[in-house]
Protein backbone atom coordinates (compact mmCIF):
# COMPACT_ATOMS: atom_id res chain seq x y z
CA UNK A 1 0.00 0.00 0.00
CA UNK A 2 1.34 3.49 -0.89
CA UNK A 3 2.57 5.69 1.66
CA UNK A 4 -0.03 8.86 1.66
CA UNK A 5 1.78 12.36 2.30
CA UNK A 6 -1.12 14.26 1.22
CA UNK A 7 -2.57 13.89 5.11
CA UNK A 8 -1.19 15.38 7.88
CA UNK A 9 -2.40 12.11 9.68
CA UNK A 10 -0.34 9.00 9.93
CA UNK A 11 -2.15 5.93 9.20
CA UNK A 12 -2.02 3.46 12.14
CA UNK A 13 0.39 0.05 12.08
CA UNK A 14 -3.06 -1.91 12.43
CA UNK A 15 -4.27 -0.39 9.55
CA UNK A 16 -1.36 -0.50 7.22
CA UNK A 17 0.35 -3.35 8.14
CA UNK A 18 -2.06 -5.44 10.48
CA UNK A 19 -0.02 -5.05 13.95
CA UNK A 20 -0.78 -7.35 16.70
CA UNK A 21 0.40 -7.30 20.20
CA UNK A 22 -1.08 -10.36 21.51
CA UNK A 23 0.31 -14.18 20.15
CA UNK A 24 1.58 -17.38 21.67
CA UNK A 25 3.36 -19.84 19.79
CA UNK A 26 5.98 -21.53 17.62
CA UNK A 27 8.16 -18.45 15.56
CA UNK A 28 7.53 -20.49 12.76
CA UNK A 29 3.43 -20.36 13.21
CA UNK A 30 3.99 -17.19 13.28
CA UNK A 31 5.65 -16.60 10.66
CA UNK A 32 3.25 -18.54 8.70
CA UNK A 33 0.30 -16.78 9.43
CA UNK A 34 2.02 -13.09 8.79
CA UNK A 35 2.37 -15.30 5.19
CA UNK A 36 -1.06 -15.82 5.00
CA UNK A 37 -1.89 -12.33 6.45
CA UNK A 38 0.29 -10.76 3.70
CA UNK A 39 -1.35 -12.79 0.84
CA UNK A 40 -4.92 -12.25 1.92
CA UNK A 41 -5.13 -16.23 2.43
CA UNK A 42 -7.23 -18.14 5.34
CA UNK A 43 -5.39 -18.75 8.47
CA UNK A 44 -6.20 -21.50 10.76
CA UNK A 45 -8.52 -19.22 12.52
CA UNK A 46 -10.56 -18.49 9.58
CA UNK A 47 -9.28 -14.68 9.28
CA UNK A 48 -8.51 -13.34 6.18
CA UNK A 49 -6.07 -10.59 4.52
CA UNK A 50 -3.84 -8.67 6.53
CA UNK A 51 -4.61 -10.60 10.18
CA UNK A 52 -3.12 -12.59 12.38
CA UNK A 53 -4.67 -14.65 15.27
CA UNK A 54 -4.33 -11.95 17.94
CA UNK A 55 -5.17 -12.43 21.81
CA UNK A 56 -6.28 -9.57 22.98
CA UNK A 57 -6.28 -9.61 26.94
CA UNK A 58 -9.06 -8.22 29.31
CA UNK A 59 -6.34 -6.95 31.66
CA UNK A 60 -3.20 -4.35 30.79
CA UNK A 61 -0.60 -3.71 33.91
CA UNK A 62 1.12 -0.83 31.79
CA UNK A 63 2.59 0.25 28.32
CA UNK A 64 3.95 3.45 26.47
CA UNK A 65 1.88 4.78 23.48
CA UNK A 66 2.44 6.75 20.74
CA UNK A 67 2.97 9.77 21.87
CA UNK A 68 5.92 8.90 23.79
CA UNK A 69 7.79 7.91 20.97
CA UNK A 70 7.07 11.00 19.57
CA UNK A 71 8.81 12.55 22.99
CA UNK A 72 11.87 10.36 22.55
CA UNK A 73 12.23 10.88 18.29
CA UNK A 74 11.00 14.57 17.80
CA UNK A 75 12.19 15.66 21.13
CA UNK A 76 15.34 14.29 20.26
CA UNK A 77 16.28 16.91 17.18
CA UNK A 78 18.74 18.71 18.21
CA UNK A 79 17.52 22.11 17.33
CA UNK A 80 14.09 22.08 16.93
CA UNK A 81 11.38 22.23 20.41
CA UNK A 82 8.59 19.24 20.94
CA UNK A 83 5.30 20.77 22.10
CA UNK A 84 3.39 18.54 23.80
CA UNK A 85 -0.16 19.63 23.63
CA UNK A 86 -1.58 17.63 26.57
CA UNK A 87 -2.11 17.20 30.55
CA UNK A 88 1.29 17.55 32.39
CA UNK A 89 1.65 14.13 33.44
CA UNK A 90 1.83 13.35 29.70
CA UNK A 91 5.24 14.82 30.22
CA UNK A 92 6.48 12.42 32.81
CA UNK A 93 9.34 10.82 30.20
CA UNK A 94 10.63 14.33 29.57
CA UNK A 95 12.95 13.62 32.65
CA UNK A 96 14.02 9.91 31.47
CA UNK A 97 14.14 10.93 28.19
CA UNK A 98 16.49 14.23 29.27
CA UNK A 99 19.07 11.57 30.96
CA UNK A 100 19.12 9.32 27.63
CA UNK A 101 19.40 12.44 25.16
CA UNK A 102 22.21 13.80 27.51
CA UNK A 103 23.97 10.64 27.31
CA UNK A 104 23.46 9.75 23.41
CA UNK A 105 25.24 13.46 23.00
CA UNK A 106 28.00 12.37 24.76
CA UNK A 107 28.35 8.72 22.92
CA UNK A 108 28.82 10.27 19.61
CA UNK A 109 30.92 13.23 21.09
CA UNK A 110 28.52 16.22 20.72
CA UNK A 111 28.07 18.89 23.05
CA UNK A 112 25.57 18.07 25.72
CA UNK A 113 22.46 19.92 26.54
CA UNK A 114 18.90 19.20 27.58
CA UNK A 115 16.24 18.30 25.53
CA UNK A 116 13.93 21.45 24.48
CA UNK A 117 10.09 20.08 25.07
CA UNK A 118 7.45 22.32 26.46
CA UNK A 119 4.09 21.28 27.76
CA UNK A 120 1.28 23.14 27.27
CA UNK A 121 -0.39 21.58 30.61
CA UNK A 122 -3.96 21.38 29.66
CA UNK A 123 -6.41 21.68 32.74
CA UNK A 124 -9.87 20.79 33.57
CA UNK A 125 -11.03 24.74 31.91
CA UNK A 126 -8.90 23.32 28.57
CA UNK A 127 -10.92 20.12 28.29
CA UNK A 128 -14.60 22.20 28.79
CA UNK A 129 -13.35 25.80 26.63
CA UNK A 130 -10.51 23.88 24.37
CA UNK A 131 -6.85 24.25 24.31
CA UNK A 132 -5.90 26.22 20.99
CA UNK A 133 -5.01 29.85 22.76
CA UNK A 134 -2.87 27.73 25.21
CA UNK A 135 -1.03 26.10 21.93
CA UNK A 136 -0.78 29.60 20.28
CA UNK A 137 1.06 31.17 23.50
CA UNK A 138 3.09 28.13 24.04
CA UNK A 139 4.45 28.11 20.35
CA UNK A 140 5.60 31.81 20.87
CA UNK A 141 6.69 30.68 24.15
CA UNK A 142 9.12 28.09 22.84
CA UNK A 143 10.24 30.62 19.69
CA UNK A 144 11.51 33.61 22.16
CA UNK A 145 13.45 31.05 24.39
CA UNK A 146 15.23 28.91 21.80
CA UNK A 147 14.57 30.27 18.32
CA UNK A 148 14.59 26.62 17.08
CA UNK A 149 15.21 25.82 13.33
CA UNK A 150 11.49 23.81 13.52
CA UNK A 151 8.69 23.59 15.98
CA UNK A 152 7.10 19.93 16.41
CA UNK A 153 3.40 19.64 18.59
CA UNK A 154 2.98 16.29 19.77
CA UNK A 155 -1.41 16.12 20.22
CA UNK A 156 -2.30 13.82 23.16
CA UNK A 157 -5.56 11.75 23.28
CA UNK A 158 -7.10 14.80 25.94
CA UNK A 159 -6.42 16.89 22.74
CA UNK A 160 -8.37 14.03 20.82
CA UNK A 161 -11.29 14.27 22.70
CA UNK A 162 -11.14 17.95 22.90
CA UNK A 163 -10.96 18.36 19.56
CA UNK A 164 -8.72 21.19 18.85
CA UNK A 165 -7.75 22.67 15.52
CA UNK A 166 -4.15 21.95 15.28
CA UNK A 167 -3.28 22.04 12.11
CA UNK A 168 -4.61 25.71 11.66
CA UNK A 169 -2.69 27.36 15.00
CA UNK A 170 0.34 25.51 13.38
CA UNK A 171 -0.28 26.96 9.84
CA UNK A 172 -0.96 30.45 11.53
CA UNK A 173 2.62 30.01 13.58
CA UNK A 174 4.56 28.64 10.75
CA UNK A 175 3.76 31.52 8.26
CA UNK A 176 4.70 34.03 10.81
CA UNK A 177 7.69 32.20 12.35
CA UNK A 178 9.11 31.33 8.97
CA UNK A 179 9.95 27.73 10.21
CA UNK A 180 8.37 24.80 9.54
CA UNK A 181 5.48 24.22 12.84
CA UNK A 182 4.75 20.77 12.43
CA UNK A 183 1.62 18.92 13.98
CA UNK A 184 2.53 15.30 14.49
CA UNK A 185 -1.41 13.19 15.44
CA UNK A 186 0.09 10.65 17.70
CA UNK A 187 -3.14 10.37 20.38
CA UNK A 188 -2.38 7.31 22.27
CA UNK A 189 -6.01 5.64 22.07
CA UNK A 190 -5.79 5.75 18.09
CA UNK A 191 -3.27 2.80 17.99
CA UNK A 192 -3.03 -0.20 20.36
CA UNK A 193 1.10 -0.33 19.87
CA UNK A 194 3.64 2.30 20.16
CA UNK A 195 5.73 2.25 17.52
CA UNK A 196 2.99 4.23 15.15
CA UNK A 197 4.77 7.33 16.90
CA UNK A 198 7.36 6.51 15.57
CA UNK A 199 5.88 6.57 12.07
CA UNK A 200 3.62 9.70 13.14
CA UNK A 201 7.05 11.99 13.66
CA UNK A 202 8.45 10.61 10.19
CA UNK A 203 5.79 11.43 8.52
CA UNK A 204 5.66 14.88 9.82
CA UNK A 205 9.35 15.01 9.21
CA UNK A 206 8.71 14.03 5.58
CA UNK A 207 5.87 16.60 4.83
CA UNK A 208 7.31 20.00 6.01
CA UNK A 209 11.33 18.99 6.49
CA UNK A 210 12.69 16.99 3.90
CA UNK A 211 13.94 18.91 1.06
CA UNK A 212 11.10 18.52 -2.19
CA UNK A 213 14.39 19.19 -4.47
CA UNK A 214 17.26 18.12 -3.23
CA UNK A 215 20.09 21.07 -3.85
CA UNK A 216 22.34 18.12 -5.08
CA UNK A 217 22.69 14.50 -5.14
CA UNK A 218 24.99 13.30 -2.74
CA UNK A 219 26.66 9.77 -3.92
CA UNK A 220 28.50 8.90 -0.89
CA UNK A 221 25.68 10.00 1.67
CA UNK A 222 23.66 7.00 3.13
CA UNK A 223 20.42 7.82 5.30
CA UNK A 224 20.76 6.20 9.00
CA UNK A 225 17.57 5.74 10.42
CA UNK A 226 18.34 5.13 14.36
CA UNK A 227 17.99 5.79 17.92
CA UNK A 228 20.51 7.53 20.24
CA UNK A 229 22.94 4.52 20.14
CA UNK A 230 26.86 4.92 19.74
CA UNK A 231 28.31 5.77 16.24
CA UNK A 232 28.99 2.29 14.77
CA UNK A 233 27.76 2.63 11.27
CA UNK A 234 30.43 6.10 10.73
CA UNK A 235 33.48 3.14 10.80
CA UNK A 236 31.85 0.36 8.75
CA UNK A 237 29.93 2.80 6.20
CA UNK A 238 33.48 4.60 5.97
CA UNK A 239 34.92 1.27 4.60
CA UNK A 240 32.98 1.04 1.24
CA UNK A 241 33.77 4.93 0.85
CA UNK A 242 30.43 6.25 2.14
CA UNK A 243 29.37 9.39 5.12
CA UNK A 244 26.36 8.39 7.24
CA UNK A 245 23.30 10.89 7.77
CA UNK A 246 22.11 9.91 11.37
CA UNK A 247 18.32 10.29 11.89
CA UNK A 248 15.92 11.01 13.49
CA UNK A 249 17.89 10.92 17.22
CA UNK A 250 20.36 13.47 17.44
CA UNK A 251 20.15 15.15 13.89
CA UNK A 252 20.02 18.44 13.74
CA UNK A 253 16.92 19.54 11.48
CA UNK A 254 19.59 20.45 8.24
CA UNK A 255 20.19 16.61 8.59
CA UNK A 256 16.54 15.66 8.18
CA UNK A 257 16.57 18.14 5.43
CA UNK A 258 18.78 17.02 3.01
CA UNK A 259 17.88 13.06 3.63
CA UNK A 260 16.50 13.51 0.00
CA UNK A 261 19.94 14.10 -1.66
CA UNK A 262 21.09 10.35 -0.15
CA UNK A 263 21.85 7.82 -2.29
CA UNK A 264 20.24 5.18 0.15
CA UNK A 265 18.64 4.71 3.38
CA UNK A 266 19.27 2.04 5.90
CA UNK A 267 18.45 1.33 9.11
CA UNK A 268 19.26 -1.61 12.19
CA UNK A 269 15.53 -1.99 13.09
CA UNK A 270 12.99 -2.55 10.44
CA UNK A 271 10.42 -1.26 13.42
CA UNK A 272 11.90 1.47 13.34
CA UNK A 273 13.11 2.77 10.09
CA UNK A 274 10.32 0.91 7.90
CA UNK A 275 7.96 3.87 7.22
CA UNK A 276 11.21 6.64 6.66
CA UNK A 277 12.97 4.49 4.62
CA UNK A 278 9.86 2.71 2.14
CA UNK A 279 8.80 6.30 1.83
CA UNK A 280 11.94 8.25 1.15
CA UNK A 281 12.36 6.15 -1.94
CA UNK A 282 8.48 6.02 -2.85
CA UNK A 283 8.53 10.28 -2.65
CA UNK A 284 12.33 11.19 -3.55
CA UNK A 285 13.71 8.48 -5.23
CA UNK A 286 16.06 7.51 -2.32
CA UNK A 287 16.84 3.69 -2.51
CA UNK A 288 16.08 2.09 1.12
CA UNK A 289 18.28 -1.33 1.42
CA UNK A 290 16.67 -4.19 1.12
CA UNK A 291 18.40 -7.06 3.04
CA UNK A 292 18.55 -8.92 6.26
CA UNK A 293 19.32 -6.60 9.04
CA UNK A 294 23.12 -6.03 10.47
CA UNK A 295 23.53 -9.00 13.48
CA UNK A 296 25.00 -11.82 12.97
CA UNK A 297 27.46 -13.21 10.22
CA UNK A 298 24.68 -14.35 7.73
CA UNK A 299 22.58 -10.92 7.95
CA UNK A 300 25.58 -8.27 8.26
CA UNK A 301 27.04 -10.14 5.30
CA UNK A 302 23.90 -9.76 2.86
CA UNK A 303 23.41 -6.12 4.27
CA UNK A 304 26.65 -4.98 3.52
CA UNK A 305 26.91 -6.50 -0.11
CA UNK A 306 23.04 -5.42 -0.77
CA UNK A 307 24.58 -1.80 0.15
CA UNK A 308 27.68 -2.30 -1.98
CA UNK A 309 25.06 -3.28 -4.84
CA UNK A 310 23.26 0.11 -4.32
CA UNK A 311 26.45 2.20 -4.19
CA UNK A 312 28.44 0.74 -7.36
CA UNK A 313 30.75 -0.72 -4.44
CA UNK A 314 30.98 -4.27 -4.79
CA UNK A 315 34.79 -4.55 -4.17
CA UNK A 316 35.34 -2.50 -1.35
CA UNK A 317 32.66 -4.92 0.38
CA UNK A 318 33.79 -8.00 -0.52
CA UNK A 319 37.73 -7.02 1.15
CA UNK A 320 35.86 -6.07 4.48
CA UNK A 321 33.55 -8.97 4.99
CA UNK A 322 36.65 -11.24 4.88
CA UNK A 323 39.38 -8.83 6.76
CA UNK A 324 36.27 -9.25 9.20
CA UNK A 325 35.64 -12.48 9.52
CA UNK A 326 39.44 -13.72 10.36
CA UNK A 327 39.06 -10.70 12.99
CA UNK A 328 36.22 -11.92 15.09
CA UNK A 329 36.73 -15.45 14.95
CA UNK A 330 39.35 -15.94 17.11
CA UNK A 331 38.08 -14.40 19.93
CA UNK A 332 34.12 -15.77 18.82
CA UNK A 333 35.51 -19.08 19.79
CA UNK A 334 36.94 -18.25 22.87
CA UNK A 335 33.40 -17.04 23.98
CA UNK A 336 31.33 -19.74 22.43
CA UNK A 337 33.92 -22.37 24.48
CA UNK A 338 33.29 -20.17 27.36
CA UNK A 339 28.89 -19.90 26.93
CA UNK A 340 28.74 -23.28 25.96
CA UNK A 341 25.35 -24.81 27.33
CA UNK A 342 24.23 -20.90 28.64
CA UNK A 343 20.20 -20.13 28.06
CA UNK A 344 19.68 -16.67 27.20
CA UNK A 345 15.72 -15.29 26.61
CA UNK A 346 15.53 -11.72 24.18
CA UNK A 347 12.47 -9.63 25.45
CA UNK A 348 12.36 -6.83 23.40
CA UNK A 349 10.99 -5.01 20.26
CA UNK A 350 10.33 -7.02 17.40
CA UNK A 351 12.81 -6.52 14.56
CA UNK A 352 15.23 -6.07 16.89
CA UNK A 353 14.92 -9.15 19.00
CA UNK A 354 15.12 -11.42 15.55
CA UNK A 355 18.65 -9.86 15.24
CA UNK A 356 19.46 -10.27 18.80
CA UNK A 357 18.29 -14.16 18.80
CA UNK A 358 20.60 -14.55 15.89
CA UNK A 359 24.04 -13.14 17.28
CA UNK A 360 23.25 -15.42 20.73
CA UNK A 361 22.97 -18.40 18.30
CA UNK A 362 26.27 -16.86 16.89
CA UNK A 363 27.69 -17.26 20.21
CA UNK A 364 26.38 -20.80 20.92
CA UNK A 365 23.71 -19.98 23.29
CA UNK A 366 20.58 -21.77 23.12
CA UNK A 367 17.45 -19.25 22.59
CA UNK A 368 14.52 -21.66 23.33
CA UNK A 369 12.07 -18.22 24.23
CA UNK A 370 11.36 -14.92 23.14
CA UNK A 371 9.29 -12.19 23.76
CA UNK A 372 8.76 -9.12 21.64
CA UNK A 373 6.40 -6.60 22.09
CA UNK A 374 4.65 -6.14 19.00
CA UNK A 375 4.53 -8.06 15.47
CA UNK A 376 4.21 -6.74 12.10
CA UNK A 377 3.28 -9.32 9.44
CA UNK A 378 4.80 -7.33 6.65
CA UNK A 379 6.63 -4.03 6.91
CA UNK A 380 6.40 -1.02 4.14
CA UNK A 381 8.81 -2.19 1.48
CA UNK A 382 7.04 -5.33 1.64
CA UNK A 383 9.71 -6.66 0.05
CA UNK A 384 10.79 -10.54 1.86
CA UNK A 385 14.11 -9.31 1.87
CA UNK A 386 13.38 -7.48 4.92
CA UNK A 387 11.57 -10.74 6.60
CA UNK A 388 13.28 -10.76 9.39
CA UNK A 389 11.31 -13.22 11.47
CA UNK A 390 11.67 -15.73 8.35
CA UNK A 391 15.46 -14.38 7.63
CA UNK A 392 15.78 -15.48 11.53
CA UNK A 393 14.10 -19.42 11.08
CA UNK A 394 15.77 -19.67 7.39
CA UNK A 395 19.05 -18.77 9.46
CA UNK A 396 18.93 -19.89 12.63
CA UNK A 397 15.92 -22.39 12.88
CA UNK A 398 13.03 -22.19 15.04
CA UNK A 399 12.25 -20.48 18.50
CA UNK A 400 9.96 -23.12 20.71
CA UNK A 401 8.51 -20.74 22.81
CA UNK A 402 7.95 -17.36 21.23
CA UNK A 403 5.20 -14.52 22.65
CA UNK A 404 3.93 -10.96 20.95
CA UNK A 405 3.05 -8.89 24.15
CA UNK A 406 2.78 -5.89 25.08
CA UNK A 407 5.31 -5.17 27.49
CA UNK A 408 2.84 -7.01 30.57
CA UNK A 409 5.00 -7.60 33.96
CA UNK A 410 2.22 -10.41 34.79
CA UNK A 411 2.18 -12.31 31.85
CA UNK A 412 6.58 -12.55 32.16
CA UNK A 413 6.59 -14.60 35.18
CA UNK A 414 5.36 -17.70 33.20
CA UNK A 415 7.18 -16.76 29.73
CA UNK A 416 10.44 -17.51 31.97
CA UNK A 417 9.24 -20.46 33.71
CA UNK A 418 8.72 -22.04 30.29
CA UNK A 419 12.40 -21.88 29.56
CA UNK A 420 14.19 -20.99 32.57
CA UNK A 421 17.07 -18.80 31.05
CA UNK A 422 20.42 -18.16 32.45
CA UNK A 423 20.51 -14.84 31.50
CA UNK A 424 18.13 -12.08 29.61
CA UNK A 425 18.71 -9.62 27.27
CA UNK A 426 15.90 -6.46 27.69
CA UNK A 427 15.70 -3.15 26.03
CA UNK A 428 12.40 -1.57 28.06
CA UNK A 429 13.60 -2.43 31.55
CA UNK A 430 10.49 -1.99 33.37
CA UNK A 431 10.47 -6.48 32.94
CA UNK A 432 14.08 -6.68 34.33
CA UNK A 433 13.08 -6.20 38.47
CA UNK A 434 10.50 -9.28 38.10
CA UNK A 435 13.58 -11.25 36.10
CA UNK A 436 15.66 -10.57 39.32
CA UNK A 437 13.58 -11.48 41.86
CA UNK A 438 13.80 -15.08 39.47
CA UNK A 439 17.28 -14.89 40.01
CA UNK A 440 17.95 -14.50 36.25
CA UNK A 441 19.99 -11.28 35.25
CA UNK A 442 19.48 -8.87 33.07
CA UNK A 443 21.08 -7.13 29.66
CA UNK A 444 19.98 -3.67 29.45
CA UNK A 445 20.72 -2.52 25.97
CA UNK A 446 21.05 1.36 26.69
CA UNK A 447 23.28 1.43 23.52
CA UNK A 448 21.19 0.16 20.80
CA UNK A 449 23.76 -0.31 18.58
CA UNK A 450 25.83 -2.86 21.16
CA UNK A 451 25.31 -5.93 18.82
CA UNK A 452 25.45 -4.59 15.29
CA UNK A 453 28.31 -5.93 12.58
CA UNK A 454 30.65 -8.34 13.50
CA UNK A 455 32.41 -6.31 16.42
CA UNK A 456 28.48 -6.69 17.77
CA UNK A 457 28.45 -10.15 18.04
CA UNK A 458 31.46 -9.70 19.87
CA UNK A 459 30.37 -7.31 22.06
CA UNK A 460 27.36 -9.14 23.00
CA UNK A 461 29.19 -12.22 24.15
CA UNK A 462 31.45 -10.00 26.66
CA UNK A 463 28.75 -8.56 28.06
CA UNK A 464 26.94 -11.89 28.59
CA UNK A 465 30.28 -13.03 30.42
CA UNK A 466 30.05 -9.90 32.37
CA UNK A 467 26.59 -10.36 33.68
CA UNK A 468 26.82 -13.98 34.35
CA UNK A 469 29.37 -12.86 36.69
CA UNK A 470 26.51 -11.09 39.28
CA UNK A 471 24.44 -14.64 38.79
CA UNK A 472 24.83 -15.23 42.68
CA UNK A 473 23.59 -11.98 43.49
CA UNK A 474 20.60 -12.42 41.74
CA UNK A 475 19.77 -15.99 42.81
CA UNK A 476 20.53 -14.06 46.52
CA UNK A 477 18.10 -11.67 45.84
CA UNK A 478 15.16 -14.66 44.54
CA UNK A 479 16.25 -16.26 47.99
CA UNK A 480 14.53 -13.21 50.01
CA UNK A 481 11.97 -11.63 48.44
CA UNK A 482 8.34 -12.63 47.75
CA UNK A 483 6.75 -12.31 43.98
CA UNK A 484 3.34 -9.78 44.34
CA UNK A 485 1.21 -12.68 42.85
CA UNK A 486 -0.81 -15.10 44.13
CA UNK A 487 -0.72 -18.12 44.38
CA UNK A 488 -3.02 -19.23 41.82
CA UNK A 489 -1.54 -16.93 39.25
CA UNK A 490 2.19 -18.68 39.76
CA UNK A 491 0.65 -22.32 39.03
CA UNK A 492 -0.47 -20.83 35.48
CA UNK A 493 2.01 -22.38 32.68
CA UNK A 494 0.08 -20.02 29.96
CA UNK A 495 0.70 -16.43 30.16
CA UNK A 496 -2.64 -15.87 28.01
CA UNK A 497 -5.15 -17.48 30.07
CA UNK A 498 -6.96 -14.74 30.69
CA UNK A 499 -7.45 -13.71 26.92
CA UNK A 500 -8.38 -17.79 25.85
CA UNK A 501 -12.35 -17.17 26.38
CA UNK A 502 -12.31 -14.07 24.71
CA UNK A 503 -9.74 -15.78 21.83
CA UNK A 504 -12.35 -18.44 21.35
Amino acid sequence: MPINLKTSVVESREQRLGTIIGWDGKASDLSKESAYARGGCESKCGQKARRVCELNSPFTQGSVCSEQMVECQAGNVRDAVLIQHSPIGCGTGQVIYNSIYRNGLALRGLPVSNLHLISTNLGERDMVFGGVAKLERTIRDAWDRHHPKAIFIATSCATAIIGDDIESVAGQLETELGIPVIPLHCEGFKSKHWSTGFDATQHGILRQIVRKVPEKKQDDLVNVINLWGSDVFTPILAELGLRVNYVVDLATVEDLAQMSEAVATIGFCYTLSSYMAAALEQEFGVTEVKAPQPYGFAGTDAWLREIARVTNREGRAEDYIAREHARVQPRLEELRELLKGKKGYVSTGSAYAHGLIGVLRELGVEVDGSLVFHHDPVYDSQDPRQDSLAHLLDTYGEVPQFTVGNRQQYQFYALLQRVKPDFIIIRHNGLAPLAARLGIPAIPLGDEHHAVGYQGILNLGESILDVLAHKKFHQDLAAHVRLPYRKWWLEQDDPFVLARPAAE
